[in-house]
């Protein structure tokens, strides 16, 4: 029971403070503005649910193909690793609005290609009228929240971490503590839109996530091997 409140309480603040200002953040955000809350926030909670699952999997086998000491060991090094990197980035981040930015700049140009496509298929649009259920849970918006969060979370600090901590706890816990955030965040950033997102600051975050990663790199390096 211990190791499982460890595992959540660890991956909770981890993607707390991976996800907040991060580039999905970000996205969820503005596609929050152009389409319906409730398809953009089902298709990026799937997308993280399936990637926190996918990453838990990955971290719980390891050491059933590794020897436990030396996934402790790698486990350790990420941790200080990304913390790091994070703390780096925080030191180096030169503007709060950068990527904000740079993600508005990147859907504006999809935006403007998929309303031009959607003109030419509205007329298949209407046929596909008898199936509302169905096209509710596969309809373009979903994909494309789904499909832009996936992408971008895929090869993240937050991903690889979440590999390294379900490797080292308990993964059930990391699991729920993952998706507890992934909530949160994703929430938070649908309902709160491009003026909440625009109010965060991006070096703060880095600061605080780059701390979190040292503190657990300090304590995965102090903690015995378990057997």
């Amino acid at each position: 029971m211990t190791t499982l409140v460890q595992g959540f309480s660890k991956s909770l603040a981890m993607t707390v403070l991976s996800e907040i200002g991060d580039k999905t953040f970000f996205a969820a955000a503005i596609l929050a503005m152009r389409h319906p809350r409730r398809l953009v926030l089902s298709g990026c909670l799937a997308a993280l649910i399936v990637m926190t699952i996918l990453s838990a999997v990955v971290g719980w086998a390891a050491p059933n193909l590794i020897s436990r000491k030396w996934t402790h060991h790698i486990t350790t090094v990420l941790f200080f690793g990304f913390g790091l990197w994070s703390l780096w980035d925080g030191f180096m981040e030169s503007g709060d609005d950068e990527e904000l930015a740079e993600v508005e700049a990147k859907l504006d140009a999809d935006w403007k290609d998929n309303t031009k496509q959607s003109r030419r298929e509205d007329d298949d649009d209407l046929k596909k009228k008898s199936r509302p259920f169905l096209a509710q849970f596969f309809s373009p918006i979903f994909l494309k929240a789904f499909s832009i969060t996936f992408f971008g979370e895929w090869g993240d600090k937050s991903q690889l971490a979440t590999i390294g901590l379900a490797a080292d706890e308990d993964p059930f816990g990391v699991v729920l503590g993952g998706i507890v955030g992934q909530a949160l965040c994703t929430t938070a950033a649908v309902l709160g839109g491009k003026s909440l997102a625009s109010q965060i600051s991006e070096k703060i975050v880095a600061l605080s996530g780059g701390v979190l990663f040292i503190v657990f790199g300090i304590q995965s390096f102090l903690t015995p091997v378990k057997s």
